[in-house]
């Protein structure tokens, strides 16, 4: 762990002695983080499927393309908005948590 990460590790386990903050972090990045894999995966299979579609002179690919696409688009509403994992509730969140530290310090 270099001196910057170190420094942020301690700086952080002084606001969160328990981890819990953490884990949470962890947790919602890997979930942002499967999603990024489940839409890479989406393209190069359904760009596949056009080629091997058009090579035998179909238009199927469309409809695993549909199929796959609504998938994709609730597991992105599920991740970044119902999860609370979009950026806007993430600065409110961090908004919030600094003005509690302010109102905890005695000064």
């Amino acid at each position: 762990m270099n001196a910057r990460a170190s420094l942020a590790f301690q700086e952080h386990t002084m606001h969160d002695p328990s981890g819990q903050l953490e884990r949470r972090a962890r947790r919602r990045a890997g979930m942002k983080l499967g999603w990024y894999i489940h839409a890479a995966v989406y393209v190069l299979v359904n760009c596949f499927l056009a080629m091997v579609s058009a090579a035998s002179g179909g238009h199927w690919a469309v409809f695993p393309a549909l199929g796959w696409g609504l998938g994709l688009a609730i597991h992105g509403v599920v991740v970044f908005i119902a999860a609370g994992g979009g950026g806007l509730q993430d600065r409110l969140v961090e908004r919030e948590r600094r003005k509690l530290r302010a109102s905890e310090e005695p000064w």
